[in-house]
């Protein structure tokens, strides 16, 4: 690691202490952060535009899923077939198991061609195994020619991004950069400048380079053809112009043929950077056949016949067999690493790579990869900031199920944590199946459900306690949780004893059954808007039973405890069964819980019992719009004058945010829908995630981020738009964290819908 990663805070390396890993997070807020949105957000939006815009998007996704499946199967095979392809080529193949051998491979035929300069193409793996580093121990110098990648090498910086590696370098750093190193007569300002500044330096380095030396996007075995999907030409310039060219690229690269390309050509420019399409793609079948270029005698044709080029593929395992082996981790290796799921994620969105990555991998997908590539302590240190939001599944352009790999190795760290000498005080008084040595804050919060009845139990007393000055010093002390963040606030009376207690409501004749699902925070501390969705569903002449069961398991599977998670599963799967079974529809108040039964749940239960519940379990604005399209009366439910929640003659405007869980479920349109139905005028945020996350901005060392993800949101409903609009929220999380930005409280929408009856 060099002195320059240290000084400028992109270090990747463990912090030690929940204040060092705040204050690392401040420091990139403050540097780096402002870089990163503005230049993910145009990658977003164009990313946007271009799914739309394809027809077989989808298509396209389940046919680049379904060929990397099948490559990651037969991947040994592959291996030996590419292997002959390109011997009968003319070229040579290594196989490498780790760096270490990868390296010394390197250093051989750098070795032997005579070489004292390579230029290289960008390839993470390269980065993965820091040949850069190796070869420099030989003698010899190594050009980055990605231009990002060239600037980082200026900088003596580690990349930010799998796919744009500079992305949080502004234009004006890069001048800076250029000028402080080269001097130049007439400093660079423009983009333009910068760039052919940039090529003109460049094109001396490939000119005198005796080796060249390229990652590859994707390796046919069938024909040993490089797909290498670039922005600039650099990349062909490394292959054609030495003698000398080497591919280095981990297994997982090898598909079986040229006609498998075709699904990922459409995608990745799409799904990385919003392009329409890639600005190089280009496809090389080793030894290629024009002669090198010799550039001492310009007029000549080359040096010799294209039988002197040498090209040499080295194929990297370094634990990629091992993953392929591990059905939680193997996923990862389907990776096409367009950086879509960094681009689409709110906390990668502040931050970037250099808090959101590892050794060498950023973004959602990173903890797979360097949880295999370099070991757990790797994945470690960022793992934490994937929140679950999923949103990332629906950007990633092979449908890579990102958050449950982050779960998995959450877990896995979890079960490796090292016990504590205060875990027997633990064991027996939490009501989890995790190992001991799991982090106090981590233990806390995949346990809120018991702390949510027993503060419901002892409330108000509870809520004195817990808001104390010092409880909350010993809250941040022993579990991480902010003293800056406001507690919830528990209700004395929960939310099934009210409805026990009521007057029985007869639906003379119901037009449908359900059994309204009484969520931990609906349970305990926001009954009101379980009392919301009742009346509202009830006067839509719904029958509404509310089953005796548990928390779906959401809290312990945001923290990594997944057999926690997978009990409380299969009980709210049993509790569930009968009211399925006898004609009643689920209907979830809370966007996440309908995510743990219609996602998550796929993991955790076997087929039969997760399709029972998936297919019969419906958010409760959803509900609403199937029963009013299908004839229930919209005057029987609440519009903008006689809602409960809001007061009489309050206006009809509603400045309304969705849950990041609710987006990724396509939900949000049958709200609005709803809403515009009744009569009030809907403005919808165009901010993807309100920070908090459930448990993720209480912890003290993500508060900032929390909060300056949440600034987002609070700049728009503070607009002229939204300033004087009634906020509402589907999302708990969402709810609080827009009460304290704000100073109007977030309504849940089932509650502006509310007749009071």
């Amino acid at each position: 690691m060099s002195d320059a990663e240290q000084s400028t805070g992109t270090t990747r390396g463990r912090s030690s202490s929940r204040a060092e890993k705040a204050a690392r997070i401040r420091e990139l807020l403050a540097t780096e952060g402002e870089q990163i949105h503005g230049n993910v957000s145009v990658f977003n939006e164009g990313r946007y535009r271009r799914y739309a815009e394809l027809d077989e998007t989808e298509e396209y996704r389940a046919a680049s899923r379904r060929i990397k499946e099948e490559s990651i199967d037969r991947l040994p095979e592959l291996i030996e077939e590419v292997t002959a392809t390109v011997e009968a080529n003319g070229g040579v193949v290594h196989l490498a198991e780790d760096a270490s051998e990868a390296n010394r491979i390197l250093n051989e035929i750098v070795a032997d061609a005579g070489a004292e300069t390579v230029v290289k193409g960008k390839s993470m793996t390269t980065e993965e195994i820091e040949m850069n580093e190796a070869l420099a121990d030989a003698g010899v110098d190594t050009y980055e020619t990605d231009l990002a990648e060239y600037v980082l090498q200026l900088a003596d910086e580690s990349p930010s991004h799998i796919a744009s590696p500079a992305i949080h370098k502004s234009k004006a750093e890069i001048a800076d950069l250029f000028e402080e190193t080269f001097d130049p007569e007439a400093p660079p300002e423009t983009a333009e400048e910068l760039t052919a500044f940039a090529s003109d330096q460049l094109a001396d380095r490939i000119a005198e380079a005796d080796v060249g030396i390229t990652g590859a996007n994707f390796i046919t075995a069938d024909t040993g053809t490089l797909a290498l999907v670039t922005n600039e030409g650099n990349a062909r310039k490394c292959i054609v112009t030495p003698d000398t060219h080497v591919a280095v690229a981990g297994v997982e690269k090898l598909v079986p043929s040229m006609e498998d390309l075709s699904p990922f050509f459409n995608l990745i420019g799409a799904a990385g950077a919003g392009q329409d399409v890639t600005a190089y793609l280009s496809l090389f079948t080793p030894p290629v056949e024009t002669p090198a270029i010799d550039f001492d005698h310009p007029d000549t044709e080359g040096f010799g016949e294209t039988t002197d080029r040498e090209f040499h593929l080295v194929l990297l395992d370094n634990g990629r067999m091992a993953m392929r082996e591990d059905e939680d981790l193997r996923e990862t290796l389907y990776c096409v690493r367009c950086g879509a799921c960094a681009n689409s994620c709110a906390n990668f969105q502040e931050v970037g790579g250099h808090a959101f990555g590892g050794e060498t991998y950023s973004g959602g997908i990173a903890t797979g990869w360097e949880a295999g590539v370099h070991g757990m302590d790797s994945a470690a240190e960022f793992n934490d900031l994937c929140t679950g939001c999923s949103r990332c599944v629906d950007a990633c352009p092979v449908n890579i199920d990102i958050p449950w790999i982050n779960t998995v190795v959450r877990d896995r760290l979890n079960e490796g944590a090292d016990p504590s000498r205060f875990d027997h005080l633990v064991d027996g008084l939490t009501p989890d199946s995790e190992s001991a040595g799991l982090d106090y804050g981590k233990r806390l919060f995949g346990n809120f459900e018991t702390l949510a009845k027993v503060g419901s139990r002892t409330a108000p007393v509870s809520n004195l306690v817990a808001s104390s000055s010092i409880a909350r010093r010993v809250l941040e002390r022993t579990a991480g949780v902010d003293r800056r963040r406001e507690l919830p606030r528990f209700a004395r009376s929960t939310f099934s004893s009210w409805f026990e207690a009521r007057d029985d409501a007869t639906i003379e004749d119901p037009t449908r059954r359900v059994a309204l699902y009484p969520d931990v925070y609906t349970e305990y501390i926001d009954p009101d808007r379980g009392k919301a969705a009742v009346r509202v569903l009830e006067a839509l002449d719904v029958d509404v039973t509310i089953p005796e069961v548990g928390g779906s398991g959401r809290a312990p599977l945001s923290q990594g405890m997944v057999a926690t998670a997978s009990e409380s599963a299969e009980a709210v799967a049993e509790a569930l069964t009968g009211p399925i079974a006898s004609g009643r529809d689920v209907v979830v108040i809370e966007p996440s819980d309908l995510a743990m039964f219609t996602r998550e749940y796929e993991r955790l239960l076997s087929e039969e019992s997760f399709e029972r519940l998936a297919g019969n379990s419906y958010e409760v604005l959803e509900y609403v719009y199937g029963l009013l399209e299908h004839g229930a009366d919209r005057n029987a439910i609440a519009g903008p004058e006689t809602a409960v929640a809001v007061p009489p003659h309050s206006g009809t405007a509603i400045a309304y945010h969705s849950h990041c869980q609710q987006r990724t479920l396509d939900l949000e349109p049958y709200t609005v829908a709803v809403l515009d139905e009744v009569g009030y005028d809907v403005v919808t945020s165009d901010v993807e995630c309100c920070g908090m996350a459930g448990s993720f901005g209480y912890k003290s060392e993500y508060y900032e981020l929390s909060v300056a993800v949440g600034d987002r949101l609070r700049e728009q409903f503070r607009t002229d738009e939204c300033v004087d609009r009634t906020v509402a929220a589907s999302g708990t999380s969402c709810g609080d964290q827009l009460d304290s930005l704000l100073d109007r409280d977030a309504k849940h929408p089932v509650q502006l819908l509310d007749p009071g009856t």
